[in-house]
Formats: structure tokens, sequence, C-alpha cells
């Protein structure tokens, strides 16, 4: 089921400092499933083309004093500016569970330690089917949505992944968590468990050389060699990406 509405109003839904310039060939539309709704601006102009799919970060998740929000609609707009300079012929930006429009079900836990939960993956491979159908899809997944994007792909092959790309993606959370001294996500799936299934994806991996948040070795050792890790000098998780970003948009 599809709701469209004016893009303005997604943005500022919360009353949130996000607002960008939204392209007039991009609507604003909403997904329903029965666990949580998905804010999506989509550009779509050849429905037998590929489709580009850029999968929200972990958004606004902690406050300053990494206490969980009460919203986690990201402030970042990277994903969406990326997004939106891409001229491929169909390309949507997906946000994730509880960012822009809250469901009945929205809780704290499913932007914290349930943020990979199977309800949260599964709703959002249902609202990207909604999308893209049978057609075949490339994954663009920032931060926490690479493990969204590899999650999505194994649990449900009926998504025609035909690549996975990932920005400062988290593909281990238990080796972030663990690194970071934070609580584990113990309400969420582990990508390590479908370890296998996820490698044999064409896939890459830019990782940010001077990213705290998620170092290069974190992605590094999960691939083991079999996949490319691209070390982007300069970068940070949240800056110095511009490099890189015509290359994803050709793909």
């Amino acid at each position: 089921m599809f709701k469209s509405i004016v893009p303005i109003v997604g943005l500022c839904l919360f009353g949130c400092a996000t607002t960008t310039e939204i392209p007039a060939n991009y609507k604003y539309t909403e997904l329903y499933t029965p666990d949580f709704d998905f804010a999506s601006w989509q550009k779509i102009t050849d429905k037998t083309a590929a489709y580009k799919v850029y999968i929200e970060g972990d958004g606004h998740s902690f406050n300053t004093n990494k206490q969980p929000t009460d919203n986690p609609t990201p402030y970042n707009r990277f994903v969406r500016e990326t997004a939106f300079g891409d001229n491929n012929p169909n390309v949507i930006y997906l946000a994730r569970a509880c960012q822009f429009i809250q469901h009945k079900k929205c809780a704290q836990k499913y932007w914290t330690a349930a943020r990979f939960a199977p309800e949260v993956v599964d709703a959002e491979a249902d609202a990207l089917k909604q999308i893209v159908g049978s057609s075949p899809v490339v994954l663009v997944g920032f931060s926490g949505g690479a493990q969204i994007a590899g999650l999505m792909a194994v649990r449900h092959p009926e998504i025609k992944v035909k690549k996975i790309i990932t920005i400062a993606g988290n593909l281990n959370h238990p080796a972030w968590t663990k690194m970071h001294h934070v609580l584990p996500l113990t309400e969420s799936l582990d990508l390590n468990k479908y370890k296998a299934e996820f490698l044999n994806i064409p896939q890459i991996h830019y990782v940010g050389a001077y990213d705290d948040i998620m170092p290069p070795s974190i992605n590094q050792r999960f691939v083991e060699g079999k996949a490319k890790v691209i070390e982007v000098e300069g970068a940070t998780h949240n800056s110095g990406w511009s490099v890189i970003i015509p290359k994803v948009r050709a793909e």
C-alpha cells in the first residue's frame, strides 16, 4: 500500500532540522507494512531498468551524552543528498524504521538494541519489494544501513540484489560494540551468522581512514579478503567522502 504526500510534510513531521532541497523528479512516498512504516523519496523513470536504493544509517539514535533519543530521524543529509545527485534512471532513498514517520510499534529499542531485529529487517525488505517488485537492485548502505542491506539480501533472496555498496558500513556490530565498550545489540540479527551467503553477493566497501566510529579494520577482518574494501584517505565517519561519491553514483 502506498500513500504519497507533499515532500515538505515528510521532512518536517517532527520539526527536524534536516531540510534539504528535493529535486522535482523525486516523489515522497510512505510505505506501509504490518510492523513499521517507511519514508522514501523515489525517482522512477524506467521500470524495466535496475533500481539503485540508498539505505539510511542509524540516524539520530543517541544524543551528545550518549543517551537514546526520542526520535531517530537523521540530522545528517549525506545519504539523501548522495541519492538525489544520482543520475541512474531509478533511484530510491529509503529511510529506516521510525525515521521521519512513526508507527504505533515504534519504541526506543528499535533504534538501540533491536535496530537490526528480525521484524525491522523483514519490514524494510517488505517496503523495498513494494517499490522494486522483481526488478534487480543495487543496495547502497551507509553506517548501520550496511547491516540492513546485507541482512535483507540474505534473508530475502527474492530481492534480486546485483551488488551491495557500503560507506562507513557496520557489517559486524558485535565487534563494533565490543570495540566501543557499549552494550551489545542483543535483540538484533547478526550478519556474521549469514557470512557465507553474504560474501557470495558482489560487493564493495568504502571505509574511512580516520573513522574512529567504524574503523577500517572491522570490515577488513569481516570480509576476510573475499570482498573489496577501499580505504578512503581523510574520511571520518561523517565527512570526507566526496572523492568516492561519483564512483558510488556511477554504479
